[in-house]
C-alpha cells in the first residue's frame, strides 16, 4: 500500500484562533505506571484554570485531579495496553499537545532524594530495576547503589531524550572510592547506554547527570521540572538485536540472539507468536552477508557488519534501465554503534550516488534511477572509520513505491458555534502515485461538518473547511483527517509529528526520536459564541 503523509496547516478563519487559556502539558513525572496500580504523578506545564482533565488515546488509564495544579492520581487497569501511551490535558478552551506516559507490567522504583553523594546512594533492593527519577535542581547528580558479584555483568541505560527531557543525560558507574569504572554519554540517540562487568564483589554506584538540552553556555549539570528520566538496570538477559536484524513475515526463522547475560543464543521466531523482546518483521527476503554474495534481487535486505576499522562492505544488486530504487541503511535504532554511509557504484567502480544522513537522521537513504540494465553495487561503511562486532547494519533495496509525503503541523483546532475554520493541507505525490484522492474529516462532534475535497492530480495545497452550526453544542473530542482513495476506498490517516528536527548554528535543538513520534489523533474544540 502506498505510504501517504500530509502537511496540514490550521489557518485562522472567523473564530479559529487557539485560545491562550488552553492547557500546556510538556512532561509527566514519574514517566511510567505499572498496570494494575495507582500512581501519583506531577505534570509540568500550565493549567489555568485548575482543575482540568486528562484524556488518553488508549483505554485503561483514568486520571483524577488533585488539589495542586498539575497533580493527578493515575489508575492503570490490569488490561491497559503496554507501552508508551499518548495523553493530553484538556479543558473547555482546548487541549495540550500529546505527551507519552509509559504503561508497563514491571514494578517501578521512584527516585528518593537526597542521593547526590556516591557514598550515600539510594540503595536498590535488586540489581535489576527501573527507576523513575528527576534532576530537581542545577548541579543535581542522582546516585543508586547496586550490589554485584565479581564478574557479574550490569547493563544500564537511560531514557531522557526520548521523553523530550530538558537535559542531555550521562551515565557512569563508580566504586566506593568514587573512581569512574564505566561511562557513557550518547548511544543510538543522545541517551546513554553502558555495559559494566564488576571487577570484584561489592556495592557500586550508578549515577545519572547531564547538561542542559537544547545546549546552552551554562556548563553546570541541569535540573528542573523538565529533567525527568527513566534509569534501567539489569543483570538478567538483555537482547540487543537478532541476527539477521529482521525476520521475513510469514516464515519461521532461526535467529541468533545478541546481547548480554543470555542463557540461550539461538531460537526460532514465528511472527504469529512474537517473543517478549523487540523483533523487526519485514515483507521482503532477509539475507546475511557472505564473502561472495550473489546479486540481490530487489526487494530484498541483507544484514552485515563492518568488522574492521575503515572497512567497506559491498553488496551487488540487479537493476533494469530506468527502474527507480530506494536504498536505506539502518542499525542505530537497534543499538548499533555504526554511523553509516552508503554509495552506489557501477560495474567499473564509478560512484553514481552517495548519502550519509537523511533528514537529520544518521541513517542514509538514496532514491536512485538505474541508467542501464546491469549489476550495480551498494557499498556501506562507517563515517568514523571504526569497526567491530557492534557495527552492524541492515541494507534494504526495494523499488521506490508510489507515495504522498506529509506531516501535520498542528495537533488541534478550535471553532466557535456558527463559524468556520480552514485546514490547509499540502499533498506531495511521488514515484507515480496516481490514485484519485479526497480529503475528509472523521469523528466530528454533533453540529460540525466538513465536505470532502478532491485532491489535485499533482497534489499541492488543499483546503478542508470545518463548519459549526449556530446551535452546535460545546465539545472537546479527538478526530481524524484522512485521504480516501476514491476507487478503492482505502483510507490513510493524517499524522501529527510529535518529534521535531532542528538545529541552531549546527547545535541540535529538537528531538528526532521519541517514545511515540506521531499520532493520527487530532483534537477539536467547539466553543459557544461570546455572550
Amino acid at each position: 500500500m502506498p505510504f501517504l503523509r500530509i502537511i496540514l496547516f490550521l489557518s485562522t478563519a472567523a473564530g479559529g484562533a487557539l485560545s491562550a487559556a488552553e492547557p500546556v502539558l510538556t512532561h509527566v513525572h514519574p514517566a511510567a505506571v505499572q498496570r494494575g496500580t495507582e500512581v501519583e504523578v506531577k505534570m509540568t506545564g500550565k493549567f489555568d484554570p485548575w482543575p482540568c482533565t486528562v484524556r488518553a488515546e488508549a483505554p485503561g488509564l483514568v486520571f483524577t485531579a488533585g488539589q495542586e495544579a498539575g497533580s493527578f492520581r493515575v489508575t492503570a487497569a490490569a488490561e491497559a495496553p503496554l507501552g508508551p501511551q499518548l495523553i493530553r490535558a484538556v479543558n473547555a478552551e482546548g487541549a495540550s499537545a500529546p505527551v507519552a506516559l509509559v504503561v508497563t507490567d514491571t514494578p517501578q522504583t521512584l527516585e528518593v532524594e537526597p542521593n547526590d553523594d556516591f557514598r550515600a546512594p539510594q540503595v536498590l533492593s535488586a540489581s535489576t530495576a527501573t527507576v523513575n527519577g528527576r534532576h530537581e535542581k542545577a548541579d543535581d547528580v542522582d546516585s543508586f547503589g547496586v550490589t554485584l558479584a565479581s564478574g557479574q555483568v550490569l547493563v544500564a541505560w537511560v531514557e531522557a531524550y526520548v521523553l523530550a527531557a530538558g537535559f542531555d543525560a550521562m551515565l557512569r558507574v563508580v566504586d566506593d572510592a568514587g573512581a569512574t569504572l564505566a561511562f557513557n554519554h550518547d548511544h543510538s540517540t543522545l541517551d546513554p547506554f553502558l555495559v559494566f562487568t564488576a571487577p570484584r564483589d561489592g556495592r557500586y554506584s550508578v549515577q545519572t547527570m547531564g547538561h542542559a538540552y537544547p545546549a546552552s553556555t551554562d556548563v553546570r549539570f541541569a535540573g528542573g521540572e523538565t529533567c525527568g528520566y527513566r534509569l534501567h538496570l539489569s543483570t538478567g538477559p538483555v537482547v540487543r538485536n537478532t541476527w539477521p536484524l529482521a525476520v521475513t513475515r510469514g516464515s519461521r526463522t532461526p535467529v541468533v540472539l545478541e546481547g548480554w547475560n543470555l542463557a540461550e543464543s539461538r531460537m526460532e521466531i514465528d511472527h504469529t507468536a512474537p517473543p517478549a523482546f523487540p523483533v523487526v518483521f519485514s515483507e521482503v527476503p532477509e539475507l546475511t552477508e557472505s564473502p561472495e554474495p550473489p546479486p540481490l534481487a530487489p526487494p530484498a535486505a541483507v544484514s552485515g557488519r563492518i568488522e574492521t576499522p575503515g572497512g567497506e562492505d559491498r553488496h551487488p544488486f540487479a537493476a533494469s534501465k530506468d527502474s527507480v530504487l530506494e536504498l536505506t541503511v539502518t542499525g542505530r535504532r537497534q543499538g548499533s554503534e555504526i554511523d553509516p554511509w552508503l554509495k552506489v557504484r557501477d560495474s567499473e567502480g564509478k560512484e553514481l550516488a552517495a548519502a550519509d544522513d537523511d533528514g537529520g537522521s544518521l541513517e542514509p537513504r538514496i532514491v536512485w534511477t538505474a541508467p542501464a540494465d546491469g549489476t550495480y553495487t551498494a557499498v556501506v561503511g562507517d563515517l568514523t572509520q571504526r569497526g567491530g562486532a557492534g557495527f552492524f547494519y541492515r541494507l534494504l533495496v526495494t523499488p521506490a513505491a508510489p507515495a504522498a509525503t506529509a506531516t501535520v503541523s498542528a495537533h488541534a483546532a478550535k471553532i466557535e458555534a456558527g463559524k468556520q475554520v480552514e485546514m490547509k493541507v499540502t499533498v506531495a505525490l511521488t514515484h507515480g502515485f496516481k490514485q484519485k484522492l479526497k480529503l475528509a474529516a472523521l469523528g466530528l462532534p454533533s453540529g460540525v461538518t466538513a465536505a470532502e475535497v478532491e485532491v489535485p492530480e499533482k497534489g499541492g495545497e488543499v483546503t478542508l473547511t470545518l463548519s459549526a452550526d449556530a446551535a452546535a453544542p460545546a465539545a472537546g473530542t479527538p478526530f481524524q483527517v484522512v485521504l480516501r482513495e476514491v476507487e478503492a476506498g482505502r483510507e490513510h490517516p493524517v499524522l501529527f509529528s510529535i518529534a521535531t528536527v532542528s538545529e541552531n548554528n549546527g547545535v541540535p535543538q529538537g528531538y528526532q526520536h521519541l517514545l511515540v513520534n506521531a499520532t493520527d489523533q487530532l483534537w477539536l474544540t467547539v466553543v459557544p459564541p461570546p455572550a
